[in-house]
């Protein structure tokens, strides 16, 4: 049996909220905390556990059993001091992933030098998300893989239809790569497709590369 992944949220603001509400409705363990006791009973029937209680404080956070989660998201709001000293003790205590929330991109960096694996800008990657949806209609989804790389889930451009991905040559011309194809009509996938697949228009491509090579890859630039 798959063992359930655990997580703890520290922060119970808005993002905070709804990142913990998101994951136990996905099926996992939360553990949700916030020194604020209001926030802390609006989340009771959206996560496992609920807890009152600092943070900031060492020996309270490993008595909620930190150490032992699958990641652990930290949504301090304002409070950058708080986020970082909080950051500081869960990379003591060896948390595997350490996702936060910063408020600038300076707090940002500070955030990745005392630990943290993600370092989370919610406005600036909604804008983002938007802007390219946007300029560029094909993208239904993208995942950043670091500031340069990500998975880009897209439908077939009308310049691709009836081409093989040997014709298209995305790799040589583009330098990305097709990861994966889905058939939305027949919900076939096929992962690593063959050179000779040829696109349909019931396709969705998922790309990997450069952010920038897949808008022009899909633009036909």
């Amino acid at each position: 049996m798959k063992k359930q992944s655990r997580f703890a949220v520290i922060g119970l603001g808005n993002f905070g909220f709804h990142v913990a509400r998101a994951l136990y409705e996905a099926g996992s363990e939360v553990v949700a905390i916030d020194i604020d006791q209001e926030k802390v009973q609006r989340i009771v029937d959206y996560c496992t556990y609920a807890v009152l209680g600092d943070a900031g404080n060492k020996e309270f956070l490993a008595g909620q059993g930190i150490e032992e989660m699958t990641a652990v998201v930290v949504s301090t709001g304002e409070r950058s001091h708080m986020a970082t000293l909080i950051t500081l003790y869960l990379k003591e205590m060896d948390v595997p992933r350490i996702l936060v929330k910063a408020i600038n991109e300076d707090h940002g960096r500070i955030l990745k030098k005392v630990g943290a694996n993600d370092v989370i800008f919610p406005e600036k990657d909604i804008a983002v998300k938007i802007a390219r949806s946007l300029s560029i209609p094909n993208i239904l989804e993208f995942i950043p893989l670091t500031e340069e790389y990500t998975i880009t889930e897209a439908s077939a451009p009308q310049h691709y239809l009836g081409k093989t991905l040997a014709d298209l040559d995305l790799r040589k011309k583009h330098h990305v790569t097709v990861i994966g194809i889905k058939d939305v009509l027949t919900g076939n996938f096929s992962l690593a497709p063959s050179p000779a697949y040829l696109i349909k228009d019931s396709d969705l491509l998922i790309f990997l590369g450069k952010t920038e090579d897949i808008d022009k890859a899909l633009q036909g630039r």
